[in-house]
């Protein structure tokens, strides 16, 4: 049994190594050896290593073990004189106080704010030096100081001036800056370039020659000198807000520094200056606002940057891809291909101011207008009545010394008006028996009437109206024989406006010079044609179905529209949007019934355009105005030029709109009112292709008319409002029509030195004169704007928005609201007490198109009426010169210093903080050199 056993062992054996050397080959023994062989030895080297260590450590403490002891506890309590209540008095904690503002609104969220600071800034690194907690408490203790401090000082100040007056004057100041080094550039030739250093180093050479002693350029853009400047200041600010104890010891105070410095404020300092933190900022203060769709296709035209363009054009390939994806069935097919067919649009708008900026054959739209444009032919009765217009034909005449006429003209305008509201009062006083009275109207009246004649047509004038001398003697004769009146001017008024008109020197002149260009862009009237997806388009108007079919063939109604008896019901029943031959836009089905003589009621459906209703509404009120005076007043058509005017709910409300008006139409009231409205409701309710009777031009026509038709009639509601003193009242007008510039100017400087009382009127003529530059426009518009505005607040109650804003500057600095601040910070920066994550990094076309639709949101927040006050030119290129401002950071950063510095002197009024910055910007090498050529000029003179 043992020898079959052990052969049976050696069998398996022999057949494991056979079957092993088959498999490994014949040197795999030797591996194998060799494998154990380092097993073993790698075992004996890790014991001697771990003996080794462990005789180490053995024999160190042993070593030990053989000194002396040392002395254990504090020096002090070993000694015989100290005592246990001494030994408590020393080891007694700190005790922090934890009122700081003495409104608990405002300690609560501060106290939890001091406590994320420390725990997320200073804790996880102290703690790993040490575990005594006396440091932190110290540290607590100080900061607290430093706000009870501050808290106190903030109490005593006046904030009002600060938010009303020393902020806005900052700003416009910054503006005024940007503008004077804008300008400098404006006349380079290679406008393609990428000018932003140049831009940068303009603004500041504009900023040392406004402010002589101070520049900021240094601070503003180099990283080392920025932080120690902010060391210095906050060095200053520990000096005030800290006891002496705390302020002496250094390492406190080097300690807290650099936290203010690098930790708060520089941080601060570079998200407020980021252009792109600041457009996310404006798009989302004015979040409530509709977005313009006519200003958004004017910032595509307008924008100079290419990576704009190709942002937007990214997106927007994004988006066809997107639709061109959905699986288009049903009644939303027409809903996407009138979006695909507008995403087409802007992207060959891109695509084309692109390719032209690139090429750089960017011409000027003036340029190009004025050389290959048809322009639009204003009347002269429109231009004297509209104050845009007006501007540009009185700066025309002043060039070719012809302003004599033209102020004579507007004068007697002021004359008429004011003289026929003397004598209607006049002849009130005189029913009622007030004879003295009427005599005293009288001789102001031919006083004031002399006073023209002698300004304007008599031999001492100077200049003199250039009018035949028959008319002049007659019109002398006039006045010293006969009462005046309000028609005394007339003929000699006629003969000077046809001169005007006339002579090839004034008005046929003036419509071939770069002044007309420029008033028509002002005027918003060098535009291109309707885009595509607008539903105010020229263009054959969509009638009958919309499906092809015709519902119902009905009589001319026309024949029957003098039919008292006939009566007549229509509403609109439904709304849809249609695309004919690439082009869209909205159409709204209108329900007629129609009742006869004999009982019968007849039904139909029509088809209108909003642009139809438009032309309608310009029709009636032309032709039917003069029956009804109040029915421009009445009959208010809904506005247009809305951006996403395809969209379903802007359709239902504009429906709902028109369903008002043209129910207010064909109420029997304004029917029996105004009869000639019958004929052209019948005309438009018919189905039939309606007959436009004006194109896309007449319309832009009378949107430029429309707000001079009551022109005059607005010059006499202002006169009604003047004092009853026509002679008061007619220096008025004569200082506002008749004085020549300079005049005016020494007027307007004494009218704004009399608003610092004013918050508003202040507050909107300085932002205006920076924004829109209202400084190169001529005096009298000056004054215009100045008058509108004072009306304006007058009309609104002018005191009750003083009131308001002083209200509301307590309100803002009130302890429930700098709580409130307090919490959004907390809540911003400690989300559910955990230290926010950094936000990711914007990647260049986000940040591109955040530019665009920051520009076009500030675009499409002006109003209309702004722009027939200063022109809507005017108007594009004040926003965009204030966004312009905002996209570079070295400026933003001036901006963020200016308006601490402010604070700072408004904190601290007892101090010399305005000398301390002069002396901490001195280091700008501008203000060396500035200083030397001041000098270098003063010896040369």
């Amino acid at each position: 049994m043992l020898a079959e056993a052990s052969l049976s062992i050696g069998g398996w054996g022999g057949l494991g190594v056979v079957l092993f050397l088959i498999t490994f080959g014949p040197f795999a023994i030797f591996y194998l050896a060799f494998y154990i062989l380092c097993f073993i030895g790698g075992g004996f080297a890790v014991t001697l290593l771990y003996g080794k260590i462990n005789s180490e450590k053995h024999l160190e403490r042993s070593e030990h073990s053989y000194l002396p002891p040392m002395q254990t506890g504090i020096q002090k309590v070993n000694t015989p004189s100290c005592t246990l209540d001494e030994f408590k008095l020393d080891l007694k904690p700190i005790k922090i106080d934890r009122r700081l503002t003495g409104s608990s609104f405002i300690d609560e969220p501060l106290q939890q704010v001091i406590q994320y600071a420390l725990r997320d800034y200073i804790q996880y690194w102290y703690y790993t030096l040490s575990e005594d907690e006396s440091f932190l408490l110290e540290i607590r203790q100080t900061l607290q100081n430093a706000l009870v401090q501050f808290s106190t000082r903030s109490k005593e100040v006046d904030w009002q001036p600060y938010f009303t007056t020393r902020l806005v004057d900052d700003f416009a100041t910054h503006l005024r800056v940007f503008r004077k080094a804008q300008d400098r550039l404006g006349d380079r030739e290679d406008k393609q370039r990428d000018m932003t250093d140049e831009l940068v180093d303009s603004f500041f050479e504009a900023e040392v020659e406004l402010e002589r002693k101070i520049c900021r350029d240094v601070v503003c853009t180099s990283r080392k000198d920025e932080e120690g400047f902010l060391r210095d200041l906050c060095e200053v600010l520990l000096y005030l807000l800290l006891p002496p104890g705390d302020f002496h010891n250094k390492n406190m105070r080097y300690f807290l520094r650099e936290v203010l410095a690098r930790g708060v404020l520089l941080p601060l300092i570079n998200q407020l200056s980021d252009p792109d933190y600041i457009n996310q900022f404006v798009i989302w203060m004015i979040r409530d606002s509709s977005c313009n769709y006519e200003a958004f296709m004017n910032i595509l035209r307008l924008t100079d940057r290419p990576p704009e363009l190709e942002a937007v054009k990214d997106k927007v390939l994004e988006e066809l891809q997107y639709l061109r994806s959905l699986d288009t069935a049903g009644d939303d097919i027409n809903v996407i291909k009138n979006q695909i067919n507008s995403l087409l649009f802007v992207r060959k708008i891109c695509e084309t101011r692109i390719q032209r900026l690139q090429s750089g054959k960017e011409v000027d739209a003036l340029k190009l207008a004025a050389n290959f444009g048809k322009l639009c032919i204003i009347p002269l009765d429109h231009i004297l009545v509209h104050n845009i217009a007006l501007q540009f034909f009185m700066d025309y005449m002043q060039a070719v010394g012809a302003q004599a006429e033209l102020f004579f003209w507007l004068t007697v305008e002021g004359y008429r008006v004011t003289a026929q509201q003397q004598l209607e009062v006049m002849h009130a006083w005189q029913r009622d028996g007030k004879k003295q009275t009427s005599s005293t109207t009288k001789g102001l009246l031919k006083a004031a009437a002399q006073g023209v004649f002698e300004q304007y047509l008599s031999e001492k004038a100077s200049p003199r109206v250039q009018v035949d001398e028959a008319f002049v003697i007659k019109l002398g004769e006039k006045l010293l024989k006969e009462d005046p009146t309000a028609e005394i001017f007339d003929e000699v008024q006629r003969k000077v406006y046809d001169m005007m008109l006339r002579d090839e020197r004034y008005y046929p002149s003036f419509k071939q010079s770069p002044l007309y260009v420029r008033m028509l862009a002002e005027l918003d009237m060098l535009k291109e044609p309707s885009y595509r997806g607008s539903d105010d388009g020229d263009g054959e108007s969509f009638n009958g179905s919309p499906t092809g079919s015709i519902n119902l063939s009905l009589d001319d109604l026309s024949n029957s529209c003098h039919d008292d008896t006939m009566q007549i019901h229509a509403f609109i029943s439904d709304t849809g949007v249609c695309n004919d031959h690439g082009k869209t836009y909205a159409l709204y089905a209108i329900t007629v019934f129609r009742r006869n003589n004999d009982g019968s009621e007849d039904c139909w459906k029509t088809y209108r355009r909003y642009s139809d209703f438009h032309d309608f509404h310009m029709r009636i009120t032309e032709q039917c105005s003069l029956q009804y005076e109040n029915l421009t007043s009445i009959l208010r058509l809904p506005g247009k030029k809305t951006f996403n005017n395809m969209d379903r709910d802007f359709l239902e409300k504009r429906k709902k709109d028109l369903n008002a008006y043209l129910q207010l139409l064909i109420n029997p009231e304004m029917v029996k009112a105004c009869p000639t409205l019958l004929p052209h409701v019948y005309d438009f309710l018919e189905n039939k292709a309606y007959n436009k009777g004006k194109g896309d031009f007449a319309r832009k026509m009378d949107t430029f008319v429309n707000p001079l038709r009551s022109s005059m009639r607005n010059v006499s509601n202002v006169v009604k409002a003047l004092p009853d003193s026509l002679a008061e009242g007619m220096n008025k007008v004569s200082d506002n029509m008749g004085r020549m510039s300079e005049r005016l100017g020494q007027d307007i400087k004494q009218s704004i030195f009399k608003v610092d009382d004013n918050i508003p009127l202040r507050v909107m003529l300085l932002l205006m004169d920076e924004v829109f530059d209202l400084k190169e426009k001529n005096q009298w518009l000056r004054r215009n704007i100045k008058n509108l505005l004072q009306q304006l607040i007058r009309a609104t109650y002018g005191d009750t928005i003083n009131r308001k804003i002083v209200d509301h500057v307590d309100f803002m600095t009130s302890p429930e609201q700098v709580a409130d601040y307090v919490k959004k910070f907390r809540d911003s920066y400690w989300p559910n007490g955990i230290l926010a994550e950094s936000p990711p990094t914007r990647d260049k076309g986000t940040r591109m198109r955040t530019r665009v639709a920051a520009k076009t949101n500030l675009l499409g927040i002006m109003p209309d009426e702004l722009k027939h006050i200063i022109g809507a030119d005017t108007t594009r290129k004040g926003i965009l010169r204030v966004f312009d401002m905002f996209q570079h950071q070295p400026m933003n950063r001036r901006l963020v210093y200016v308006f601490l510095e402010s604070f700072l002197e408004t904190m601290f009024p007892q101090y010399k903080f305005p000398e301390l910055f002069v002396k901490l910007h001195s280091r700008s090498p501008r203000t060396h050199r500035y200083s030397q050529k001041l000098k270098s000029t003063a010896l040369k003179r």
